[in-house]
């Protein structure tokens, strides 16, 4: 079993070992991979957040720009932090969005049109790691918890991970809600009803 905390720091250590190409070669193969298995259709809205690529996040702009590109009926979404409470909230990104950087250096719009979480059908989720029961390890501050929990039960929850599932998370907390499936550059883990690997 592993702590949230140990495995976070062991993740990040990880990740900090990878080169700004590997850490672009590896989101492409996730872009690939969503796109093959999860391509979004009409009408539906993609939540996104805006990597820090300075801290070797993965680079969801290759999944932004294609949505923009090939599916122009799919709104893509990305959140602004409130930094009191915890809370985000979620606006429409378009190639025509301005961006300035919050305190922790996170992209995010400015004079954007606001999306309710009702209008959500897939949320793309960073985590730092995650285990074989869909559960994931964050920075700790709660943000995706809190707003997963608003979502409609028909969204889909879709983590975005550059490393294979690590051992169980022992300190699960009661509001921690299952991913429905991580996406990494080798393969997506489901989790839940269809549980299968692929």
């Amino acid at each position: 079993m592993g702590l949230k905390a140990d495995l976070r720091k062991s993740a990040l250590t990880q990740r900090r070992a990878l080169s700004q190409q590997e850490i672009r070669t590896l989101s492409l193969q996730i872009a690939d991979r969503f796109f093959a298995g999860f391509a979004p259709t009409a009408g539906e809205t993609v939540h996104t957040f805006l990597p820090i690529l300075q801290h070797s996040e993965i680079n969801t702009w290759p999944i932004i720009e294609r949505i923009w590109q090939e599916f122009p009926a799919v709104q893509v979404a990305v959140p602004v932090a409130n930094a009191q409470d915890f809370s985000m909230t979620h606006f429409l990104f378009t190639p025509g969005t301005q961006l300035q950087e919050n305190k922790w250096g996170i992209p995010e719009p400015v004079n954007a049109l606001p999306l309710p979480e009702s209008e959500i059908t897939t949320v793309l989720v960073p985590l730092v790691a995650f285990d074989l029961n869909g559960h994931r390890v964050g920075y700790g501050k709660g943000f995706y918890d809190r707003f997963l929990a608003l979502l409609p039960q028909t969204s889909q929850k879709l983590g975005l991970a550059l490393f294979p599932p690590v051992e169980p998370i022992d300190d699960v907390h009661a509001k921690d809600l299952t991913l429905d499936a991580v996406i990494t550059p080798e393969q997506v883990w489901r989790f839940g009803a269809s549980s299968a690997k692929s």
